[in-house]
């Protein structure tokens, strides 16, 4: 059986967008991430993202070295805005591709090709928060997922205690699929529920409407 060729889920160039630019995270962002990551960490208490130099760098190195394995695609969020040099706003990232197992007489697909995805890891400079960054980050980011690779779902997970983070993402026009209870260990020592949401194919065009729509309205 010749192997699968997946360089296009792992191998994604930059993606523009109005707003913001998402480029592929690599060591060079440690610094600037660490600067997004400071001021109001009280936003940040649900959400891994380290305050250090050093604990940055090893969230750096393991996002990079998932990527080398093929298990993650992650981004830093850079300012597209004019005057704004490439300042980092954040990150975000593809990750738990999802690998259907199908009877042979019914797979859609080659095997190795995955079926669906998760955006997650996704945090922004507190300044940058409400302020339509998300929003056309996870519409360049649901493109890629349902026009390029053709994902039959996208799925977002997030503390169901954060209501700042599920009020964003329903306002992205994603659904709740429920809440998993005692799901993991949270970021704050909690034991934690995670709300989980999700985008299905059949669903995006009109998400995408919408999203650029709110994008342009900007």
């Amino acid at each position: 059986m010749n192997a699968v060729d997946l360089s296009r889920f792992f191998d994604v160039p930059v993606l523009e967008g109005t707003a913001v630019r998402l480029v592929p995270l690599g060591s060079e962002h440690t610094a600037a991430l660490v600067e997004a990551a400071q001021g109001e960490r009280a936003r940040f208490r649900y959400t891994d993202v380290p305050a250090d130099e050093a604990g940055m760098r090893a969230y750096v190195e393991r996002a990079v070295e998932g990527r080398a394995r093929r298990e993650m695609v992650p981004f830093a969020v850079v300012d597209a805005a004019e005057g704004a040099g490439e300042r980092v706003l954040g990150t975000t990232r593809f990750c738990y591709f999802e690998h259907w197992r199908w009877r042979d007489e019914h797979r859609p697909r080659p095997v190795g090709v995955p079926e669906a995805v998760q955006i997650g890891y996704t945090w922004l400079t507190h300044s940058a928060q409400g302020g339509g960054a998300n929003r056309e980050a996870k519409l360049l980011l649901l493109g890629v997922a349902f026009e390029r690779w053709h994902m039959r779902r996208v799925t977002f997970r997030t503390d169901a205690r954060n209501e700042r983070s599920r009020r964003a993402l329903e306002s992205l026009g994603a659904r709740l699929d429920g809440v998993l209870r005692a799901a993991q260990a949270g970021y704050d020592g909690a034991v934690r529920d995670n709300a989980v949401y999700s985008v299905l194919d059949s669903e995006w065009p009109a998400v995408r409407d919408r999203l650029q729509a709110r994008v342009r309205a900007r």
